[in-house]
This record gives structure tokens, sequence and C-alpha cells, in this order.
């Protein structure tokens, strides 16, 4: 089996020369992004979520780009458009930021909906089409999906049909004070996150690489008990009373395919309870949706499913 806890090893070392802390953030990111998943960060402005995306595409050495969602972007500002080339006298794509492998939709709840929709089809099918015309993506790609959990004026939720299609919501929170004494330290000894190329980072892996581990996280065994303990969730999520709406298969599968990329990065062949409990939170907090009973008592979706774990036996 190749060797991912040392590979995991290598990339959180090379991302602390610029992101200081944030170890959980950076760790479900790259879960995700070797699962071929999609990432919603959450968190306020200031937080390194633009510079955790930015480091992970450099660690990997692949294409990245940034959309700065706002309410005039267009669908064709996304995806790209057909332009008339006077000279050679015919049309020819002029590709949008999308054609890349990792793809920063900065804001995404800014756009409006039918901007936020021309990235569905490229989250789920990896392809767009355009006048008609179909257009693959390069493979990997990613996107990573920001949004301000406090200011609304001015945004536009996104629909639970794009929510899905995120394989995990992951909360970024800010720095406690020794991480953010040493980033101030860092910043006066003339770290620029502008400039990562200054920092020191350098690739971990390649595309190149992807194959074979995505061919080591695909051995990871599972347990029938393991099947049933991730069953168990989902149907739990859909009978308990604190939810209008409990998670799909969709978010079983994405747990069962997560444990398992989990379970690897932490240098084992075999999931375990504990590698379905890592991975439970970001799966499923954007996609339940709580009644507003539980709203008042002061639940949110985390303490919904931290309850729903606690009453879900895991096997032995």
């Amino acid at each position: 089996m190749t060797n991912l806890l040392g590979l995991y090893e290598r990339l959180r070392a090379e991302a602390a020369k610029v992101i200081v802390g944030q170890e959980d953030v950076f760790m479900q990111v790259v879960i995700a992004f070797l699962a071929g998943g999609h990432v919603l960060l959450e968190g306020a402005p200031g937080v390194a979520k633009t510079l955790i995306a930015k480091t992970l595409a450099r660690l990997i050495d692949v294409g990245f780009a940034r959309i700065q969602f706002t309410a005039d972007l267009m669908p064709s500002d996304v995806v790209g458009t057909q332009v008339f080339d006077l000279a050679r006298g015919k049309f020819y794509l002029r590709k949008g930021p999308v054609f890349t492998n990792i793809l920063l939709a900065d804001e995404i709840n800014r756009a409006p909906a039918k901007t936020q929709s021309a990235l569905l089809e490229a989250m789920e099918e990896r392809q767009v089409s355009i006048d008609g015309e179909r257009h693959p993506l390069d493979d990997p790609f990613m996107v990573l999906a920001t949004q301000n959990p406090v200011e609304y004026e001015g945004t536009y939720p996104l629909p639970e049909a794009q929510l899905d299609r995120f394989l995990f919501k992951v909360v970024v929170g800010y720095p406690d004070e020794a991480h953010e004494q040493e980033i101030l330290r860092r910043y006066h000894a003339g770290f620029d996150a502008h400039h990562l190329e200054r920092s020191g980072v350098t690739p971990v892996l390649t595309p190149a690489d992807l194959p074979a581990i995505r061919s080591a996280i695909q051995a990871v065994a599972v347990e029938e008990g393991i099947f049933a303990y991730i069953t168990r969730i989902a149907n739990a999520t859909r009978r308990s009373p604190d939810l209008i709406l409990g998670g799909s298969p969709r978010a079983a599968i994405a747990t069962l395919l997560t444990a398992k990329t989990h379970a690897a990065l932490h240098g084992r062949d075999y999931v375990t309870p504990d590698d379905v409990k890592a991975v439970i939170l970001p799966i499923y907090r954007h996609r339940i949706l709580l009644r507003p009973e539980a709203e008042i008592e002061g639940l949110d979706a985390d303490a919904v499913m931290r309850r729903i774990i606690g009453g879900a036996p895991a096997p032995r």
C-alpha cells in the first residue's frame, strides 16, 4: 500500500511554512481532494481560506484560478464563451477560469442562482456545456468555495441541490492566541501571503501520482459492521425529531469514501468507527435542515449530528 501517512506528513510540513494552525481544516481539505470532492469553506474574512486554497494548489503542482463572485457575475464569466475571430473568420472558445485544477469560488453566495448553477455541471460531471457543446475539464478538478457565515445582506443562499455537490462543508474558525502571535511574527519577519513562491513551499506530489494514491484508498478494507454503522447514522438523520431533512444516500457514500481516505492518511488499510466519526460533521452539516423548534432550543447542525452519533452504537 502506498505510504499515505508519510505523504500527508510531508504535505502538512510544507503547508506549515505558510499556514499557522488550522490542522483540522487542512486535513479535511486534503481528504476531500484525494477523495475527488469539493469543499465549501465557511468562515469570517481573514481566517486564511484563500491561503489554504492557494497552498493546496502549490503543494500538488496544479493549476489554480480564483473567481470573485459578485451580484453582476454572469455564467459566461465562469465557464467561458464562444468568440468570433475576425482574422480567421470563425468562432473559438475563450475558456473561463473553471478550466483549471483547483478553482477558488470566493464568496460564492454573492452571485445569483443562475451564475451559481453554472458550477453545478462542472462540479458533478467534470465538464461544461457551452452553446450545446460539451467541454471536459482537467483531472484533477476541485472547487473550493467560500462564504461568510455572518453577513447575509446582498447574498443568495445556495440551493440544496448545489450544497449537496460539496463533499465537505468545513468551518474555518479564528486562531487561538498562540497561533495568532506566530502569524504576527511571520508577517513581522517579511512573510507575504500574496507571494507564496517566496515562502519556500515546494510541491509534494503531482497529478501523475494521483492514480496510485486513489488505488491505495480504494484498497482500504471495510468490514460489514462499518457499512451498517454508516447506514445507521444516515437513517437516524431521516428519523430525527430535530430535522426536517436528513442525509441522502449520497451523504452515506461520501461518508464511506472519506472514511477510507481518513484511514489511509493515518497509515491504516482498514476503516474504524473513529474514521467514520472524524468525517461525519463536515459531511452532514450542510445536508440536513433543522426544525425551528431545534433552533429555538439552541441546537445547530453539528450539535444534532453529535446527538445522533451518540445514539448510534458503533461496531466493535
